[in-house]
């Protein structure tokens, strides 16, 4: 849908080989999401090219890599360190895999500071900035003033889009500013990417990948790009 921008219910149904009372049902659930506009017979996408698709949207897709992707970095992390944890849907699995640790953790979003609340052994720090609707993570003065105010053992960073060439990006400008000053504030960073994020380039520069230590991202990623970024001097774990 994304792609053709327009699409009828029989031909979803086509294409999934769904029932269309399936389809139905689907596009009522993407259209609550924001996602998509119904139309009698069909949909059209409310996600542009160059845009974001909604958390709620993302939180569904690929859980299972990010759930890889998350056991993995929580491997890469040891008791006691100190850890400034980045907005997402995979850095919420992160957050989900760290949840029992002995850590200090300061999550960068609302979802991922209601999963760690509560978890005796792990010293949560929650920072100020104002919560971005849906995606809950935390941006602005109050944000960067939080993050420069600290020193972190690790940076785990979620992006948007990663290649050797074009680097880190975001999709918003202020998500990409509190993604620099977490970079910034820690002395090793890891960055978590679904393999489809090594083939793309956001609107807002966050980093070169020469800023990253490792990226944890699935198998299926590309392995041009992983070689590019292994040259640009970044240990690259698929999983």
């Amino acid at each position: 849908m994304r792609e053709a921008g327009r699409m009828g219910v029989a031909e979803l149904a086509g294409l999934t080989g769904a029932s269309e009372m399936t389809i139905r049902r689907d596009l009522e659930v993407l259209a609550d999401q924001g996602v998509l506009e119904r139309y009698r017979g069909g949909a059209r996408s409310l996600v542009l090219r160059g845009e974001e698709p909604p958390f709620a949207l993302r939180a569904q897709e690929g859980v299972e890599a990010k759930r890889r992707i998350a056991a993995e970095v929580a491997g890469l992390i040891a008791d006691g360190e100190s850890v400034v944890l980045d907005s997402g849907t995979t850095c919420l699995e992160v957050a989900r895999a760290l949840a029992h640790r002995r850590l200090t953790v300061m999550p960068l979003s609302l979802h991922a500071v209601n999963t760690l609340t509560g978890t005796p052994q792990l010293t949560l720090l929650v920072p100020g900035g104002r919560p971005r609707p849906g995606e809950l993570a935390l941006t602005g003065p109050l944000t960067e003033a939080s993050l420069a105010a600290l020193r972190f053992d690790t940076a785990v960073i979620g992006c948007c889009g990663l290649t050797a060439t074009d680097g880190l990006t975001a999709y918003d400008l202020e998500d990409a500013a509190v993604k620099r000053a977490a970079i910034a504030s820690a002395r090793r960073v890891l960055a978590v990417a679904e393999s489809a994020k090594l083939t793309r380039t956001a609107l807002a520069f966050v980093a070169p990948a020469s800023a990253l230590h490792a990226v944890v991202t699935d198998e299926a990623a590309p392995g041009d790009e992983a070689d590019a970024l292994a040259a640009a001097g970044v240990t690259v774990r698929k999983v």
